[in-house]
């Protein structure tokens, strides 16, 4: 995947270079500035620039109506796997917070539960104390005493 996206790199720089070359060209022609040293060593090089490169050759015989549709569909093609990866992260995302509210769903039951039963348990014992409490007047009152000091 990283070198395909270096070729691309490669590809639209390479791309870039001969638009502004084109637009130099195109100004240029009409400015007639070729007495220029400058201008004619440019031109000489931007020439010779391609020759030994088959991928570049290929390049620079293109028109730049050519060079802008292929790179609109670069452009397209990029926008269209980042569209999908963004989709598949949106779909995963959905998936991961549909089971985590599921399992939220699950302990909210789960300690609604044992809430009730800790309830429950709360109303039994304090009817229990009641009814230990009932027990130890009545035995008080048959003459019981309660010696905690001599237990073991």
């Amino acid at each position: 995947m990283a070198n395909s996206h270096r070729g691309l790199y490669r590809v639209k720089t390479m791309r870039m270079v001969l638009i502004l070359q084109n637009k130099i060209l195109h100004k240029s022609s009409s400015l007639t500035d070729f007495t220029n040293p400058m201008t004619k060593s440019f031109w000489v090089f931007s020439c010779d620039c391609g020759k030994d490169d088959p991928e570049t050759n290929n390049e620079m015989k293109k028109d730049i109506v050519a060079i802008y549709t292929e790179e609109i569909s670069l452009h397209e093609n990029v926008t269209s796997e980042s569209l999908q990866r963004t989709k598949a992260l949106i779909m995963g995302a959905k998936r991961t917070s549909s089971h985590y509210q599921k399992e939220a769903e699950k302990c909210n039951a789960r300690m609604e539960t044992y809430e009730e039963a800790r309830e429950r348990a709360e109303v039994a014992l304090i009817e229990e104390r009641k009814l230990t409490t009932l027990w130890m007047s009545r035995a008080r009152e048959y003459g019981w005493k309660d010696n905690i000091s001599d237990c073991p």
